[in-house]
């Protein structure tokens, strides 16, 4: 049985003109989960309500087994870390090494030599104020930050806003390097696929404040295809459509070349070879391809939330 970092049970959040939720998920500890949707989706609430930034209106959050009402423990927090997708302004006129002195003063794990090796291969200037950082600067500083706290349970909101592709690099790196070594449990807020691919065990698609499901990346890639098949014209077209009725998006490329997409790419080949017809070449679709079927209600076989497995 895979141990839960966190739970959310029934969990409803009602805004002034949307209500996101009920989010019914459970993120394993020990891995990273990507939380993906369009804007406006509910992935950031969902930080917040991870962080008791906000509260739900019902239902039920859960941390490493345990609710707490009145507020997360101290000792709690001190295992968490959160890089918000905007910059708190209260650091903004000091520099990093001042506002890193600030913060170890809360964390006991914080390591300070781990800090001064990010700053450096971030290359964030230290004389400058963190108000007059660039985006991307202000966004390494956090990032550094918050690894040095040395957190059991990492809250990323759209890390990679604002930095160039150096520093994405870097940051992909040492996210991935600090999970080998600590085992720790990250939960990262992304629009970017390249993100969702390169750091993702498990992903949690959002849509329109709900939550669509979670299933293990690995499991997306190959679990759609598209295939072209030679076709005479619109009439066999037609009954090829009524032949695979599960199949998407059937239709003509070009005169005698048509296109599908499905999710059993074997199955549905020989059943087209069966009916005479000729398959020239087939696919796997890329990841956000997956993504946008699975958004528009054509998901993938789901992870068993109950279970947790």
């Amino acid at each position: 049985m895979v141990e839960q970092a966190v739970e959310l049970r029934n969990v409803c959040k009602k805004r002034r003109h949307k209500t996101i939720g009920p989010l019914n998920v459970s993120l394993p500890q020990g891995y990273i989960t990507a939380l993906v949707g369009q804007n406006g989706s509910g992935k950031s609430t969902l930080l917040h309500l991870l962080m008791q930034l906000s509260f739900p209106g019902e239902g039920e959050v859960r941390w490493f087994g345990e609710a707490y009402v009145d507020g997360l423990p101290l000792k709690l927090r001190q295992q968490m870390a959160y890089v918000p997708e905007v910059s708190q302004s209260e650091e903004n006129f000091w520099t990093a090494a001042e506002a890193a002195e600030f913060r170890r003063h809360w964390y006991p794990s914080w390591d300070q030599g781990y800090f001064e090796e990010l700053i450096g291969k971030f290359e964030v200037p230290h004389n400058a104020r963190l108000g007059k950082m660039s985006k991307g600067e202000r966004r390494k500083f956090e990032i550094a930050a918050a690894l040095a706290a040395k957190p059991r349970l990492l809250l990323l909101d759209e890390p990679s806003s604002g930095l160039d592709p150096f520093a994405w690099k870097i940051m992909i790196e040492t996210l991935q390097r600090y999970m080998d070594e600590h085992e720790a449990t990250i939960i990262i807020s992304t629009h970017i696929v390249e993100e969702v691919r390169r750091l993702a065990d498990y992903i949690v698609l959002m849509h329109q404040g709900q939550l669509l499901g979670m299933t293990e990346k690995d499991s997306l890639f190959g679990s759609w295809s598209e295939i072209w098949v030679q076709i005479e014209g619109e009439q066999e077209l037609q009954e090829l459509a009524a032949e695979l009725p599960q199949a998407l998006e059937l239709k003509l490329e070009t005169p005698g070349v048509a296109s599908l997409l499905t999710q059993q790419i074997y199955l549905y080949e020989k059943r087209i070879q069966d009916l005479g017809v000729k398959v020239l070449k087939n696919r796997s679709l890329e990841l956000d391809e997956i993504l946008s079927l699975w958004t528009r209600g054509h998901r993938p076989v789901l992870i068993d939330q109950k279970r947790g497995e």
